[in-house]
């Protein structure tokens, strides 16, 4: 499906004023010049929300687990101390590095990352997830249409992370084995300043994404009564 044709069909499913996701991929080119962001550089990524697109790298992202989550860098020293110790979001520094290990995170090799609405972009080539942000009532659609034609326990997870782990890193690794797990996120403490107080993160790598838009045509989005009480409220 080309990226036009889902556009369509998502405001037709979701509403005309539903948020576009924002498309995420590595390229040695960035979109666009984007000053330096300190801290969490999700307070950053409103600018691509808004249409403006966002191109992240080790010069732009201040927070030194937001380079490691995005590849950009290997585990800071300090990083294991200050996540169960200081932010107490891990029992003892011993299961943060085991975290970070499993996570299997591969080191970037181009320079950027960048952040772009999807009707920003010219397809879905090169890119290596779609992230949503959704309320409730937009998570009952999305996680829907991910369950419409998988029976796998694993078809939508959350688990333990960063926002960026559970945006960027899930879906990069998930990604590159061809997987089709999608990823509930935003529950990180440190990240939700920095979006809305009814929203999570629902990202799904491109390797499941291009079967998804295959599918949503053919699902309960559309001509389904029960979805059109709940999109009348979107």
């Amino acid at each position: 499906m080309e990226l036009k044709e889902f556009i369509e069909n998502y405001r037709e499913a979701f509403g005309d004023n539903a948020q576009l996701p924002l498309l995420f991929g590595y390229s040695d080119t960035p979109v666009a010049q984007t000053a330096k962001i300190g801290g969490c550089f999700f307070k950053g990524l409103q600018a691509a929300r808004e249409g403006t697109p966002v191109a992240l790298s080790t010069d732009v992202i201040g927070c030194g687990g937001g380079k490691l989550y995005t590849g950009f860098s290997d585990m800071p020293e300090r990083v294991p101390n200050f996540v169960s110790l200081t932010e107490k979001y891990k029992r003892t520094p011993e299961m943060v590095a085991d975290y970070v290990k499993n996570l299997e995170m591969p080191r970037a090799t181009k320079r950027y990352l960048n952040f772009i609405r999807a009707d920003q972009a010219e397809s879905l080539e090169g890119f290596e997830g779609v992230m949503f942000y959704a309320t409730p009532d937009a998570l009952s659609g999305l996680c829907g249409w991910a369950f419409y034609d998988s029976n796998e326990a694993d078809a939508v997870v959350a688990q333990f992370g960063s926002g960026c782990s559970t945006v960027v890193s899930m879906a990069v690794v998930e990604n590159s084995r061809g997987g089709h797990r999608c990823f509930l996120g935003l529950f990180d403490p440190s990240v939700r300043p920095w979006v809305g107080k009814d929203e999570l993160s629902f990202t799904v790598p491109m390797s499941r994404f291009k079967v998804m838009t295959g599918t949503m045509r053919e699902c309960f989005l559309f001509g389904s009564h029960a979805w059109e009480r709940v999109k009348a409220r979107l």
